[in-house]
């Protein structure tokens, strides 16, 4: 995972654009929920680059950003 980390953190400082995985790890989820995501909607806006799939780096904290207000009802309402 420590390579992912290293990946994301120099993608930041060159490209804005992620993969799957580097998306993932950057917001803190599994790679698999952010493809489920992907799939059902719900999650970050994300790009098809030709045949891959790429997250911005803006889109992904945008996206993180906006989750902090919503609440669920078996949360007793904390956010």
């Amino acid at each position: 995972m420590d390579n992912e980390n290293e990946r994301a953190a120099r993608a930041k400082k060159g490209s804005p654009f992620l993969n799957t995985a580097q998306a993932a790890f950057y917001i803190g989820l599994s790679q698999r929920t952010l493809e489920k995501m992907r799939l059902k909607g719900g999650g970050p806006k994300f790009r098809k680059h030709g045949r891959y799939v790429r997250y911005h780096i803006d889109e992904l904290d945008d996206w993180s950003k906006g989750r902090h207000n919503q609440t669920h009802s078996n949360d007793g309402g904390r956010s």
